[in-house]
């Protein structure tokens, strides 16, 4: 295999795949990429073979093949190259040759046939605008569970209608729920699956790369999701398991609301729970009419207190929360205020961007006791 391709562009896409290559593993051609040059362009292939990315850059191929390379070797070492076209060669050997300008290096590559291959992408089922979906991941993603032993919650379910996508998260101390109304005109019935976290990530990073006015075309199998964003596709094995049934977690009953200025509040909260206990992160919310107090206190360290106005004349009310499971809902809304809606001290508060929003956006979180 022979081909020339340029600096830039095989730097961008070896980025893109970088997120997907495996780096700690017992099966050392998953820490390589599978270059395959034809026609005009080279093909760039990473897998850790839970996800999979296939990427392309323009190239000029003097000898079509395939051959696989270190990855994370060979971006670094691409990166420091000056602005130029870099000529690739891989010989019988598996070596591969770079030559750019005034310099030479040779790589150890690996048989391209102990490369996995990856399930073609089946049928389009229907096509999302990127900036909706990275909307929907970002409202999501932190409220997933990072205990590996409760793999059904690491991930997101996702629900496609003919008219709408829900997006849904919980790591079974609080609940992030989104929903965005959308015509997916190729969707029958429910569609439910369940989106690993990583494959999230990965999803954020093309997205970007595409643009927010990008088309993502999704599709799904048995086993697998796929998304193709232009010439990029990205595809993940689904998490099997019964995801809980958010719906019931959903709070119906809560009599008492106030409406918050978002800075104000995640300023405040930032800064009482510098003086919370490290590993529970709790802080006290107290409301009573006219005002809302922010405080907590760890007794070798010190105290804290903010106090907030709010527009309130209900019972006076204490609540125990995780001061960073609010920080992150307050980091997610683009919005200038957020309603926080209650019950009592021992039931799940919830958070809501206020104003009109498209989006349906509820974050519910579970009280603590302090």
């Amino acid at each position: 295999m022979e081909f020339t391709v340029n600096k830039s562009d095989l730097v961008r896409e070896l980025g893109l795949s970088q997120g997907v290559v495996e780096k700690k593993t017992t099966i050392p051609i998953l820490s390589n990429v599978l270059l395959e040059a034809a026609g005009d362009s080279v093909v760039l292939t990473a897998t850790d073979l839970e996800s999979g990315i296939r990427v392309s850059c323009p190239a000029k191929v003097k000898k079509p093949g395939s051959g696989t390379i270190p990855a994370k070797k060979l971006l670094d070492y691409v990166r420091l190259l000056p602005d130029s076209d870099v000529q690739v060669k891989v010989q019988e050997n598996h070596w591969a040759t770079l030559v750019c300008g005034r310099s030479r290096t040779r790589i150890a590559g690996m048989s391209r046939e102990s490369y996995p291959d990856l399930p073609a992408m089946p049928e389009k089922l229907a096509e999302i605008p990127a900036g909706l979906l990275v909307g929907m991941i970002q409202r999501t993603i932190f409220a997933i569970s990072a205990e590996e032993s409760r793999f059904t919650l690491n991930g997101a379910l996702m629900i496609l209608k003919k008219d709408a996508i829900t997006m849904v998260a919980t790591d079974g101390h609080r609940l992030a729920m989104t929903e965005s109304k959308i015509d997916l005109a190729g969707v029958t019935g429910n569609y439910r699956a369940l989106l690993p976290r990583k494959a999230m990530a990965e999803l954020l990073k093309l997205s970007a790369e595409a643009g927010a006015d990008a088309i993502v075309e999704f599709a799904g199998d048995d086993n697998h999701l796929f998304f193709r964003i232009g010439d990029r596709l990205l595809l993940s094995r689904k998490l099997t398991g019964n995801f809980p049934d958010f719906e019931r977690v959903l709070p119906k009953d809560q009599p008492h609301a106030i409406t918050l200025n978002r800075d104000e509040l995640r300023s405040a909260i930032e800064r009482v729970s510098q003086f919370s206990d490290e590993r529970s992160r709790a802080i006290r919310v107290l409301i009573s009419p006219g005002e809302m107090k922010v405080y907590s206190s760890v007794s070798d360290t010190g105290e804290s207190e903010e106090n907030l106005p709010v527009q309130y004349d209900g019972p006076k009310t204490e609540i125990g929360f995780n001061a960073q499971y609010l920080v992150d809902f307050l980091r997610a809304v683009p919005q200038d205020t957020v309603g926080l809606h209650f019950k009592d001290p021992n039931s799940a508060g919830e958070m809501r961007p206020g104003g009109e929003t498209e989006a349906v956006y509820r974050y519910v979180i579970m009280p603590m006791r302090i």
